[in-house]
């Protein structure tokens, strides 16, 4: 079986006058369906760039990108938006949930670009994903009447339901106090159990350990790719004390 993401020697420059900045150098990194993938290293160290990247949010300058199979390097504008929308799942630092939006709108936003889905079917999409962060009762609420943790989980709940192949999350409890930071650790981990493919980039090294898979950049390479067997269980027993997103 082909990994569902191979990036074969991908490199990304940036030119602005006369200074050209070499912001990925060259990576080659495979991932299969299944794993949890923590990205980490420095800041300004490409980890971010090449996640924009797998998600075909940005394009390589030189290099092949594979998903699932089929090579998505010299797709246009319009080709790789329809794969991003079918396929990939973002969770974001800043929530980037849309403030004139209900909870139930910004999470329904991703199926309205998709064809064939009836009102009804939306509608049970959204629902089930609703459920699944907890945040039903909030639904008709907007994004400003949130704390950030429950925007957090709005904008899981949102990368969840066109049902993609992979998520990427860059940052996810940047923005987020300690308790929220761990309760948001908790859910991408019951995500990650259910079986989503999760490539998460974070500086924090708890956040990093929460992975199976531990990738290490600096200066726009891989210098390090392992194995963490003894991956961390940090989910909070509710024999002791429950943490929530309040």
């Amino acid at each position: 079986m082909s990994p569902l993401i191979e990036l074969n020697n991908i490199s990304k420059l940036f030119v602005t006058e006369e200074i050209e900045t070499r912001a990925v150098n060259q990576v080659n990194l495979s991932i299969n369906k299944g794993e949890y993938v923590a990205l980490s290293g420095p800041s300004g160290c490409g980890k971010s760039t090449l996640l924009s990247m797998m998600g075909l949010l940005d394009t390589a300058t030189t290099g092949s990108y594979e998903l699932a199979g089929v090579n998505v390097s010299q797709l246009n504008a319009n080709q790789r938006a329809a794969i991003r929308n079918k396929k990939i799942g973002f969770i974001f630092q800043s929530f980037n949930l849309i403030s004139d939006l209900s909870v139930f709108e910004n999470i329904m936003l991703p199926l309205t670009y998709q064809k064939g889905l009836d009102k009804n079917q939306i509608q049970q999409q959204v629902n089930q994903v609703l459920a699944k962060v907890e945040m039903g009762h909030r639904k008709n609420h907007f994004p400003s009447q949130l704390s950030g943790g429950q925007q957090q989980r709005v904008a899981v709940a949102r990368a969840l339901v066109n049902s993609p192949d992979f998520i990427l999350a860059d940052e996810p409890t940047g923005n987020l106090d300690s308790k929220n930071a761990l309760a948001v650790m908790n859910l991408l981990e019951e995500l990650h159990q259910d079986g989503s493919t999760i490539c998460m980039v974070t500086h924090d090294p708890q956040s990093a350990l929460r992975a199976r898979r531990q990738v290490e950049m600096f200066d726009g390479q891989i210098i390090s790719d392992s194995i963490n067997s003894l991956s961390v269980k940090a989910k909070v027993d509710s024999s002791t004390s429950q943490v929530s997103i309040a």
